[in-house]
This record gives C-alpha cells, structure tokens and sequence, in this order.
C-alpha cells in the first residue's frame, strides 16, 4: 500500500510541474502536497513566495504561524496589538494559536481555552482586517497522554473549524520545565532523557491531532545552563523516532524562533536537529515566533530564514483550514 500511495503522489507530481511550467505571478502560493518533495521541482518551477517585501528588510516577511494573546494563560496582550504589529511588519497573513493545556493546574497560570469566545473574537477581528491582513485561527495543544481522552474529544468537536493544530510537549508528569523544582536533585542530561522519552510516547500515539510539532527541545530554554552542555547527537536515539513519525505521517516540524529569545542563539528545535531531519528526509517546516509580547512577532525571522536554507530547507507551510501551503523562503 505504501509503494502505491508513492506511486501516486509522483504522478501527481508529474502533473503539478506540467501545469506549472509557464510562469506564474510572484505572489502566488505552491499548493503543493506535503509529502510530494519541493526538492524535485526544477529551478524553473520554483514560484516566488506571497509574501509582503519590505525594501528596508531586504527580504520577504515570512509569515508567523505561532504566537500567543490573552486568551492564553501565559499571556496578557490582546489579539489586536500582536496584529497590528503583524502589519507594521509587512506580513500578510498570521496565525493565532493560543493554549490548551488542559488540566494543567499544577503550573502557573490557567491554560484552558475558552473556545466560543475564542471563535467569537477572531471571527470579529477577521471581518476588522480584512483587506489589511489574512487571519488564521490556531491552537497550540499540550500534548499529554493522560488528557489523550480530552484531546481526542476536542479535536473532533473543532479540528474542522480551526486552519491550524501545533502539538507540543511542554510538561514532565505534574512538572512544569520553568520551576527551578523540575530540575532539582537530577542531573540535566537525566531530565533531558525523560522530556524527550515522554515526547515520543506522546507523539507517537497523538500524532493524527495536531499538523506541525512545536519547538522540539522546547526544554532546553529552561536548563539551568541552556544549551551550553547540550549535545543532541546524545539524545538522537529518542529524538530520530520522533522525526520518523512526522515524516511518516505528512506532519511538519516547527521551527521556533522562540530559542533566539531566550538566549539560545538559535531556533527550537536547535540547528542539529532540523539539519538531522533534513537528512532523515523531512522537508515540512513550519515557522512561528511563539511571540507573547508585540515586540517578538515575527522575531528572528531574517536569522531564521537564513538558518533554514543553510539546512537545504526551500519551502515552509502555511495552513488554511488545515490544509498546507508551501511558501518559498
């Protein structure tokens, strides 16, 4: 069944290049399906991406597709000032993914998402900007096995009405990585180990509910000494099965600019991993500040950029109703 859906997806392809042989208009989006390779379109295929240029960037504004208001626990800033800012940047499109970590009292903050009132605002905020900017409504999930249940419930009720499902890990069992608590009496490579055991459990049996798999070692940010003694080829054994699953499976790998933040120097996931997925064969990259101030939108994004092509990247994806779009970067 495998070699047949292969067999498939390569005459699509076949076709997707036959229709796309004479020139297109540079605003234009690369429909193009996840698990058909940009790679294998020719030079002369390549479409320009539809993105806004700002001559004072020297690039094409990427589009963030993760970032935070106050409709998450974590956050205070209203929808309407990180869109704003989204415009000042000259991009034309953004997704708001605010969070449910559902029964996620242990840390601090309230992470449970009021879904009506979620709908009710983006749908006001959507018919505001429109012409100005194309909104997409999202939801980072906190991806645990205990709330499997809850999880599973919520995406049939809305995993139809939302344009975009990130997946993340963000806990170890009742602990949150932020506490200094969480990394008391172990040592760092120990908590390591069990964050990114648990995240492959996790994904591998909750995979079919998000589209994109948010900033991998989303740890890191919080070890008491960063990524200054972090070795990824140590935790290769446990993070290879996690790419192997998203490739698999047609799901993207965020690239989180989140980490620049922090003082990484870097995205989440960290260089050598998205540059051990690009080898394993993933190319579906997502792309998203995890912005919860105005001030982070969009942040890193020229650095970013940069990284990924190095990484032989081409392309990122954007979702409308769930449904990816490749943008050249």
């Amino acid at each position: 069944m495998y070699s047949d859906n292969l067999s498939i997806l390569y005459t699509n392809a076949f076709l997707f290049l036959a229709i796309f042989s004479i020139d297109t208009p540079s605003d234009s989006y690369i429909k193009i399906p996840l698990a058909i390779s940009p790679a294998k379109l020719s030079a002369k295929n390549r479409l320009e991406p539809e993105a806004s240029y700002d001559p004072e960037r020297s690039i094409f504004m990427i589009y963030d597709c993760h970032l935070h208001t106050d409709f998450s626990g974590d956050c205070e800033t209203p929808a309407r000032l990180q869109i704003e800012q989204a415009i000042r940047l000259g991009m034309r499109e953004l997704c708001i993914t605010d969070h449910l970590d559902h029964n996620a009292s242990f840390c601090q903050g309230l992470f449970e998402l009021d879904m009506p009132s979620y709908f009710k605002q983006f749908n006001a905020l959507k018919k505001e900007y429109e012409g100005k900017i194309h909104l997409n409504l999202g939801v980072e999930l906190g991806l645990t096995l205990r709330e499997a249940p809850f999880l599973k419930d919520f995406y049939k009720i809305y995993g139809n009405q939302l344009d975009f499902i990130i997946g993340s890990s963000h806990f170890l069992g009742n602990c949150d990585p932020y506490d200094a608590a969480c990394w008391e009496g172990r040592s760092e490579q120990d908590v390591l180990s069990a964050y990114f055991e648990a995240s492959l459990k996790r994904v591998s049996s909750l995979y079919p509910l998000f589209d994109s798999y948010a900033h991998l070692d989303y740890i890191v940010r919080y070890a008491p000494k960063k990524n200054r003694e972090f070795k990824p080829e140590e935790y290769f054994p446990l993070i290879d099965p996690i790419l192997k699953l998203l490739i698999e499976n047609g799901k993207c790998l965020e690239c989180n600019t989140g980490g620049y933040k922090y003082g990484l120097g870097e995205p989440n996931p960290c260089r050598q991993i998205l540059m051990r997925y690009r080898s394993l064969g993933g190319e579906a990259i997502t792309i998203g500040s995890d912005a919860h101030q105005p001030a982070y939108v969009g942040g890193s994004f020229e650095a970013c950029r940069s990284l990924l092509l190095d990484c032989g990247f081409r392309y990122y994806a954007v979702f409308h109703k769930r449904s990816p779009e490749m943008i050249s970067l």
